[in-house]
């Protein structure tokens, strides 16, 4: 698979973290940079937003596994976005000199499962944080969770209690999950759909600021 593509945002000084943000199904790389003056308004944070690698005949935009059924990434193309997402991030690492410990890896839908896949994957570093908007911890053949050495990672969780999409349980199991494995866990939920409540980004704006 060639390398992803990716935009960033660079800090205004000295960086104080790296922030990677996943987008959705059916979009691009462009989706959520709108999201990050409201998240970091102080420029504190290198932002990277990378592009989903798949192109799904018929379907818009870009997408990172295919769905035979919501929760559960059909396996070959989940591993393969793992396998992209890992080259990415490492390279990222390296680039900005910012490890794995100043990181926060988000999304938004499918870019908050493979933000989950990332940071509780066992073959990768624990990260300080997951911003996790309309997710959940997928549910994949031969990957699991693994939370034994992933007690400093925060994980704040914003959730509609309307999604038609990814129904709230969802975010109910991905946060007892959390907690039963020692993860901090700050849990949000509204009356909408499938979307990104403004009400949570300045929540979501000072956990940031408080997990890096």
């Amino acid at each position: 698979m060639a390398p992803l593509a990716y935009l960033q945002r660079p800090p205004a000084g000295e960086p104080e973290g790296l922030l990677l943000l996943h987008h959705g199904r059916g979009t691009d790389e462009h989706d959520l940079l709108g999201l990050v003056d409201l998240l970091d308004p102080q420029k504190r944070l290198h932002v990277a937003t990378p592009r989903a690698p798949l192109v799904l005949e018929g379907s818009p935009g870009y997408h990172w596994y295919l769905v035979p059924r919501v929760g559960y990434p059909d396996r070959d193309t989940f591993e393969a976005a793992r396998a992209a997402l890992a080259e990415l991030h490492d390279g990222l690492w390296e680039q900005t000199g910012i490890e794995p410990a100043r990181t926060v890896l988000g999304g938004f839908s499918m870019g908050t499962v493979m933000s989950y896949a990332m940071a509780l994957g066992g073959d990768r570093p624990p990260v300080a944080g997951i911003l996790a908007f309309s997710g959940f911890v997928p549910t994949v053949d031969g990957w699991q969770p693994e939370l034994d050495d992933r007690q400093g990672t925060r994980t704040f969780i914003a959730h509609g209690r309307r999604d038609p999409i990814i129904e709230i349980d969802f975010a109910h199991r991905a946060r007892q999950l959390l907690e039963q494995g020692g993860l901090e866990v700050d849990y949000h939920e509204s009356e909408i759909g499938h979307q990104i409540d403004p009400a949570h980004l300045s929540a979501a704006s000072s956990w940031l600021a408080d997990s890096l």
